[in-house]
């Protein structure tokens, strides 16, 4: 077990009708000019963006709204809301949606609040000095951004997907209604319940200290999505595999699923990252379509974690060598994968990848992690290139 720090400043508000408390939260963190950053039309269709500016109107709270936050959030919109915030003086920022339109307000954040180019966060040649406060109204229960200390941009020039992780960009308040994520296409609820997955996965799978309390968190975590997704499969408006899957998205990546760990591995999301930024693909389903072929090629280094979540999330029978229940346990995964409408390779997810844009994803992946990463086995631009021709 290693030292840890466990930090979750973010005050979550859940339940039925909680956008309703938008405009008290707002006033409780300080705010008094706020820019509304969303998505697409749906928080328009669907009523929400007017229910929120309604309460606002009412608690006399001024604001501008910026829409068009798209999947794998794009530098150029963060660029502009900077400019919007600068130009307005806005001193709150609320991102209602999901992880997209959280990452590209924290994105705004960090922009406002120190000098220079953003990118430079993500690009890994500075860190931030603050970030303007915000709060997020969730609408999608996925990358668990609305506690977590992370964000994901993508530079449209040369396509490179980066993250970039700092306390000073966690949310201040979260509002977490389920019955928002109600509306969702079946594809992206079964992307969120994948991406939560991973966020603990990627924790679970380290060759770097474990405690025993955190691994029952993070099984029960798993199992307890791998059951909802079901559920939601075949019943999308049951509420209370909703709430379940709503909350466990913030655990997920909060940090509790990783305290006494090293950190974690995190390989499959740098590799997912690499597709989404050439592909544009949904990113749970990238990490679906990636898992696996990571899952094998790192399994003997990493052996006795890859059994005991075979035993103890997955559920496989304690039968044969230690390697054989670790492959059923990666085999049960994919399994599962498939019965939520998951993709386990690139074929399935639709991508038609050259050997020369493998090749390119290797190497942009090996840039991105300074050379080389990973706890469950250490990868370098081969490794990398190895499991995307796996993933063929």
């Amino acid at each position: 077990m290693f030292d840890f720090k466990y930090y979750t400043p973010t005050k979550v508000v859940f339940g039925r009708n909680t956008e309703s408390k938008v405009a008290e939260l707002i006033k409780e963190f300080g705010g008094t000019k706020v820019l509304i950053h969303y998505g697409g039309g749906s928080v328009v269709r669907s009523g929400l963006l007017k229910r929120v500016t309604d309460t606002l109107d009412a608690a006399g709270i001024s604001y501008v709204t910026l829409g068009g936050a798209v999947p794998n959030p794009h530098l150029g919109l963060v660029y502009e809301g900077i400019e919007l915030v600068k130009k307005e003086k806005v001193d709150f920022l609320l991102a209602v949606g999901g992880g997209s339109a959280i990452d590209s307000a924290k994105a705004i954040g960090y922009g406002v609040a120190n000098d220079g180019d953003v990118w430079d966060f993500y690009d890994y040649k500075r860190t931030a000095d603050g970030c303007l406060p915000l709060g997020v109204i969730l609408t999608i229960a996925a990358t668990g951004s609305e506690m977590s200390d992370s964000s994901v941009i993508t530079k449209e020039e040369g396509l490179v997907k980066r993250g970039y992780s700092s306390d000073f960009g966690r949310p201040r308040f979260a509002i977490m209604n389920p019955e928002l994520t109600m509306t969702l296409p079946d594809y992206q609820t079964a992307c969120g319940c994948t991406d939560i997955m991973m966020h603990t996965m990627e924790r679970y799978f380290t060759n770097g200290g474990n405690m025993e309390l955190t691994d029952a968190l993070a099984e029960g975590l798993l199992k307890t999505v791998k059951k909802n997704a079901v559920i939601l499969r075949d019943d999308p408006k049951n509420y209370d595999a909703r709430a379940e899957v709503m909350w466990a998205g913030s655990l997920a990546h909060n940090g509790l699923t990783g305290c006494g760990n090293d950190g974690g591995d995190w390989m499959t999301h740098k590799l997912e990252h690499e597709l989404g930024g050439l592909y544009d693909v949904a990113h749970g389903a990238g990490l679906a379509a990636i898992w696996g072929s990571w899952a094998r090629y790192v399994y003997k280094d990493c052996l006795p974690r890859f059994k005991k979540f075979a035993l103890n999330v997955m559920e496989v029978e304690n039968k044969g060598t230690d390697e054989e229940i670790a492959l059923r346990g990666i085999e049960a995964m994919e399994d599962f994968y498939r019965s939520i409408n998951m993709p386990t390779n690139l074929r399935e997810l639709g991508v038609k990848a050259t050997e020369e844009d493998l090749v390119t994803m290797a190497h942009k992946c090996a840039v991105g992690v300074n050379g080389g990463k990973g706890s469950a086995k250490f990868l370098r631009e081969e490794d990398m290139l190895a499991i995307f021709r796996a993933s063929m």
